[in-house]
């Protein structure tokens, strides 16, 4: 498993993280191993939230991105777990600090693999997407890594404009699913 310039995960991981001998080689296309100390590191994807909110008027809650990877391309609210953190608690502290709403009910939909950029790294990362009710929706405001709060029809929401790849195929999935729902309520 390379990068996107064909080169292994780890090759910017020149020390052994253990024992910090400069024998560290790869063993697996996803693992390197210390030559010194026999230690193994694996890089297995970072968990990520990407929080589904959809207001009282069917109008899915979208962000402008204020930071690369993506600047100034449209997002679903969300971001990396912490350590010791639940998918459930991270997806809620990750709205409240991009959009100052408080989650009060998050429920799991569907995960998707994706590789982020951040500092010359590509990280793999599994995005777990929450269908998200919060206390209200009034009062949103862009903070954090957020530029912008948008709220757009379904019919206006199109996955191109998103500009992270985990993201874009996830809204094509919402709109699969929205349209499956309001053809099973007609």
């Amino acid at each position: 498993m390379a990068n996107k310039e064909g080169k292994h995960l780890l090759n910017l991981f020149s020390c052994c993280p253990k024992c910090g001998a400069k024998a560290f080689v790869e063993d697996t296309e996803k693992s390197k191993r210390c030559e010194d100390c026999g230690f193994v590191y694996f890089m297995n994807p970072s968990a990520s939230t990407v929080a589904v909110i959809v207001d009282e008027m069917d109008r899915l809650m979208v962000v402008r991105r204020s930071k690369e990877p993506a600047k100034g391309t449209l997002d679903l609210p969300g971001g990396f777990c912490d350590c010791y953190e639940t998918g459930e608690e991270g997806v809620k502290r990750e709205v409240l600090e991009e959009t100052g709403l408080s989650v009060v009910e998050s429920r799991y939909l569907f995960s998707l693999p994706n590789m982020y950029e951040y500092s010359g790294l590509d990280i793999p990362t599994l995005d777990l997407f929450f269908l998200c009710r919060v206390e209200e929706t009034e009062g949103a405001k862009a903070m954090d890594d957020a530029e912008e709060v948008l709220w757009l029809p379904w019919e206006d929401v199109k996955p191109e404009d998103f500009g992270l790849k985990s993201i874009s195929l996830g809204v094509a999935r919402l709109l699969e699913l929205h349209a499956a729902s309001q053809a099973n309520v007609r």
